[in-house]
């Protein structure tokens, strides 16, 4: 514990640079109840006064939520991404916290393109002229980790590369490692957070931000796109060409579209937005309920239309899946609370969060026939499917129930596409459009040939568990007899115990060293050992003062904890 208390300590110190700026973002946008948690942060927050007392009345007059989009737009690329993971976690921000990370942006300035034709150079190991014979010096786009510029292939004509930009994976790594260290100490120090597992929420984020970081995985991401619905012609996935991919760089057929929302260019190129509406919703609807794989991003920069209102998907460094059995029990779910049967709505909803064998949740079903009572009694047009599965989710915080993560990003995927196809056809209805896919995956957890499946998997598993049976009971009977077997149990509710021991240890450890320095001070100051400063031994004086320092320190530590 001590080692891996001290390595974190040298980590913090080797970050200290980044933790500073962390601080003091954070006190600039008033956010000193948080930046005080971050480690050596209370020294930086003394030594530095707060700004809103400076009188930065600009800041002072936004609120809070207004504050923390600030705060993370400063920051960076990963605070960026995690606030946009955060928009979607209604069950750990308030609605007016989510509501306004939603707005946050990834625009930042292009890097230099010799730095840009450096890191070709790198990646493909020979000078860029030698494989383009042009490439764009002015990109097409430039977000936070990576920019776009277009290019002429020396073999396959035009194209579109898309480059990392430099040092971006050492930098969000650190910002991991901080975010990572700033969650358990959220949820070690304040216990309104313990519940919400801000650890395993990082941890989440961190998986994603090292698959948008490998331009590799989103190779692979796209070309499963294009497998996935092959032979379509309503569709469009540019072509990855792999030769000139690497993690870094990843280089794609040039596609010249409109985007989705650009509403007088897609008029004025003859294209049918009613059409174009319906279209996307479709292969929205048959990505997540159908084939479980999606496009996690796909806001209109992201949905291009081209001619005969073909729907092309870009940029698939976010994606998602949903296990087929997650997706029959998010089906049943949303069955259910159509057919307004509250009582199987509740059931599902237990069943979606893995919730089966605790105890039942008082209230829960209230809940939810209150919910169906709202939204299900008046007309199905004017419903909004995204809120709906986002009050759902507030249900589900109520209650403490956890939904697997990719529900989340259903939810905003879900949002992104309802508010592009809304401003498309104003009389599209989300709502009964799902429909058909629901009830689909719905069906066919009935149909014959799956439950022989399910039957023939089931009876094969039963098989191999009675077959291990006979030796998991002589094992067991085995350490029963020699006195070996173990039961593990867990105790809730004796974290603050073991906090007051450990504190209480490190206390008395502390003293017992203080004490064997003030000895050996006096032992020191005795001996008249030189050299001496008014005759007193330096070397004893020395450790008189670094005692007198670590008593201090302890008596402070006694004090602001309260226990003497």
């Amino acid at each position: 514990m001590l080692f891996a208390r001290f390595r974190r300590f040298t980590r913090a110190v080797e970050h200290a640079q980044r933790y500073r700026t962390i601080v003091g973002v954070f006190l600039k946008y008033g956010y000193v109840d948080l930046a005080q948690h971050l480690p050596l942060s209370r020294l930086w927050i003394w030594l530095r006064s707060h700004p809103l007392r400076r009188g930065a009345s600009e800041i002072g007059a936004l609120s809070r939520p207004e504050r923390l989009r600030r705060a993370f737009e400063e920051l960076g690329p990963a605070f960026v991404k995690l606030g946009q993971l955060l928009a979607g976690r209604t069950r750990l921000l308030p609605r007016d916290y989510t509501d306004e990370l939603v707005k946050l942006h990834d625009q930042v300035p292009p890097v230099d393109f010799r730095e840009v034709e450096a890191l070709i150079t790198g990646e493909l190991h020979q000078p860029p002229d030698r494989v383009f014979s042009r490439i764009d010096p002015k990109p097409l786009g430039s977000a936070s980790i990576a920019q776009v510029h277009r290019a002429i292939s020396r073999e396959e004509g035009e194209v579109v590369i898309k480059v990392q930009r430099p040092d971006i994976e050492r930098i969000v790594h650190v910002d991991l490692e901080i975010m990572m260290r700033i969650a358990e100490l959220l949820e070690r120090n304040l216990e309104t957070w313990q519940p919400h597992q801000p650890s395993a929420i990082v941890a989440e984020f961190a998986r994603r931000m090292e698959q948008e970081l490998d331009f590799s995985a989103e190779a692979a991401a796209m070309e499963r796109f294009a497998r996935q619905f092959e032979g379509e012609a309503t569709v469009c996935v540019p072509r990855v060409l792999r030769a000139l991919s690497t993690r870094r760089m990843l280089t794609m057929e040039c596609v010249d579209g409109v985007s989705a929302s650009q509403l007088e260019a897609l008029d004025a190129a003859g294209l049918d937005r009613r059409e174009i509406a319906r279209r996307l919703g479709n292969l929205t609807f048959r990505q997540i309920f159908v084939h479980g794989f999606f496009h996690g991003d796909p806001h209109p920069g992201n949905i291009h239309v081209l001619p005969d209102n073909v729907i092309c998907f870009l940029d698939f460094g976010m994606t998602g899946f949903l296990e087929r059995s997650v997706r029959d029990k998010l089906a049943a779910l949303l069955v259910a609370v159509a057919r307004k049967d509250e009582r199987e709505a509740t059931a599902a909803l237990v069943h979606l969060a893995g919730a089966e064998l605790e105890p039942p949740k008082p209230g829960l079903e209230a809940d939810i026939a209150e919910f169906i009572q709202r939204h299900f009694t008046g007309p199905m047009k004017d419903l909004v499917f995204p809120r709906l599965l986002q009050q759902l989710l507030r249900i589900t915080a109520r209650h403490s129930l956890t939904l697997p993560p990719e529900v989340f990003l259903v939810i905003k995927v879900l949002g992104q596409v309802e508010g592009l196809v809304g401003a498309l056809d104003p009389d599209y209805d989300f709502l009964e459009q799902a429909g058909p896919f629901v009830r689909e995956i719905y069906g066919k957890r009935a149909q014959p040939g799956r439950i022989m499946r399910e039957l023939l998997q089931f009876g094969g598993e039963t098989v191999e568990a009675l077959r291990a049976l006979p030796m998991d009971i002589r094992r067991v009977a085995a350490q029963l007899r020699d006195g070996r077997a173990a039961v593990n149990f867990r105790v809730e509710g004796l974290r603050p115990l073991n906090e007051t021991l450990e504190r209480t240890t490190n206390r008395l450890a502390f003293a017992v060293v203080l004490a064997a320095m003030i000895v050996a001070s006096a032992l020191v100051i005795h001996s008249g050992i030189a050299p001496k400063w008014h005759g007193i031994p330096v070397i004893g004086l020395a450790g008189y003062v670094f005692a007198a320092l670590m008593a201090a320190t302890l008596l402070i530590s006694m004090v602001r904890h309260g226990r003497m």
